[in-house]
């Protein structure tokens, strides 16, 4: 694989608002000098009307209708400004369209804002929520148009093994049905930047370390053969990621099929290795087999000396109790509503 260099353009800010993730945590506070949380329950109280009465001096209420739900997935809506530019990008979509449509909602997102939609990997968690959210998307007022960006090689089904057992995920939506729903869909293999040059969307992820092997028991389907084939790699995940003033690269990884610490050491070498990694956001797949791969990842990570990790998504909770051992003060929730400030 030929390296490549970008000239990645240093934003100003960045804002990420966790759409959809598996877990939920509004509660727990987080380390100081890491990300800031407007998301936790007392932003959210306070973000309430004052439309009660008869109750003493009280005049909010915390409706639970407004707490996002967690779902098996991921989806994240980052922000970046550079002087008086801003630009949007929603990483991935989630499983199911309800679970998007509804936390979009909570969430109060401004949908036409969001300009492109990358999706990281054809598996249904990450691509379930694509119809509706270009459709809410395009439908918003003024409607606005939006880019779908996506790796060419769309598997007719992905699936994995439960012993000797095929399992079909459902289908992802496909081109043809993206464009139905308004979408200017892109395809792309090799790595790219977009919207002015502040994103940076990878393309295939080197394996470097000798334990990240991808997903044991991973098929897909050869519809030409009618047969499930083995599909362990998950060769078009794609990452993405910002390089932030002052504090470096902010990577967001839909499941790190590839490695986690595979997908940090690509996001540096893209930038030459000249800018620091700063945080890691999404899932890092460290469960099932991959749980043997929990303390190794840890160690490798620590050598990169990232100042914020946030695990998500397919994590587990074995690395998130090796990080606070090993790192401690790092770790930050990556719960579903959060909205973080780096």
């Amino acid at each position: 694989m030929t390296p490549q260099h970008f000239n990645l353009v240093e934003v100003d800010t960045l804002e990420a608002i966790v759409i959809i993730d598996n877990e939920i945590d509004i509660m727990s506070t987080v380390p100081h000098n890491t990300v800031t949380n407007t998301g936790r329950m007392p932003n959210l109280s306070l973000s309430q009307p004052s439309n009660i009465s008869k109750r003493g001096d009280c005049q909010k209420e915390m409706p639970m209708e407004a707490i996002c739900c967690g779902a098996h997935g991921l989806s994240i809506l980052i922000t970046v400004t550079k002087g008086a530019q801003k630009h949007s990008m929603l990483f991935d979509v989630g499983p199911e369209e309800e679970a998007w449509e509804r936390n979009a909602k909570r969430l109060s997102i401004d949908l036409k804002t969001i300009e492109r939609i990358q999706l990281s990997h054809w598996h249904r968690d990450h691509s379930g929520g694509m119809l509706r959210a270009i459709s809410m998307i395009t439908s918003s007022n003024p409607p606005s148009p939006v880019v779908t960006d996506l790796h060419p090689s769309r598997p007719t089904y992905r699936g994995f093994m439960v012993g000797s057992t095929p399992i079909s995920m459902q289908v992802d939506p496909s081109f043809e049905e993206m464009e139905d729903a308004g979408a200017v869909v892109e395809k792309f293999e090799e790595a790219h930047t977009v919207l002015d040059d502040m994103f940076l969307v990878s393309g295939e992820i080197p394996r470097f370390t000798g334990y990240e092997k991808g997903v044991k028991g991973g098929i897909r389907f050869e519809e030409d053969r009618e047969e499930w084939v083995k599909d362990e790699e998950i060769l078009d995940e794609r990452f993405l990621m910002c390089n932030l003033k002052g504090k470096g690269i902010i990577l967001f990884t839909g499941c790190s099929h590839g490695g986690v610490v595979n997908t940090a050491l690509h996001a540096k070498s893209l930038l030459n290795d000249e800018v620091p990694l700063y945080a890691v956001v999404g899932g890092y797949h460290l469960v099932g087999e991959q749980e043997a791969n929990v303390e190794a990842t840890v160690r490798d990570l620590k050598k990169l000396d990232p100042k914020v990790l946030l695990p998500g998504h397919c994590s587990g909770w074995r690395v998130k109790l090796e990080i606070e051992k090993q790192m401690p003060g790092r770790l930050v929730p990556c719960g579903v509503g959060a909205r973080l400030s780096f």
